[in-house]
């Protein structure tokens, strides 16, 4: 029979792989001018992330890099209709949080993600 350590042991090591499997959450980002993108985002525990959205005629996408102890990432942003930008995300938790984006054509752009994105 395990032993308490071993037993602690195999379910540390289960929950470890849990958490290096990918999250998705919902994504929601506005315009200055009110145009809103849906899509979503998912995550690797510390390995980043990526997302999409789009507005029905525009979508945009992007990847990070995350560390577990970094609330803070900046990324690049590239639509299918030719703006590009850079982006800032505020992590509350794993999964949800909000930033913005500055975009070629020197708008600025709001997101949320997580379930907060539903709302919007």
């Amino acid at each position: 029979m395990f032993g308490f350590n071993a037993k602690l042991a195999i379910f540390g090591l289960g929950c470890l792989v849990i958490s290096a499997c990918d999250t998705a959450y919902p994504v929601t980002v506005i315009g200055e001018d009110g145009m809103t993108f849906r899509g979503a985002a998912s995550n690797t525990f510390l390995h980043g992330g990526s997302f999409q959205a789009t507005n029905g005629k525009a979508t945009c996408t992007g990847t990070y890099d995350k560390f577990a102890d970094i609330s803070t990432v900046s990324f690049p942003v590239v639509c299918n209709n030719g703006l590009r930008g850079i982006g800032t995300a505020f992590f509350q938790s794993e999964t949800a949080g909000s930033g913005f984006v500055t975009m070629s054509d020197g708008s600025k752009w709001q997101f949320i993600f997580g379930r907060g994105a539903l709302a919007i």
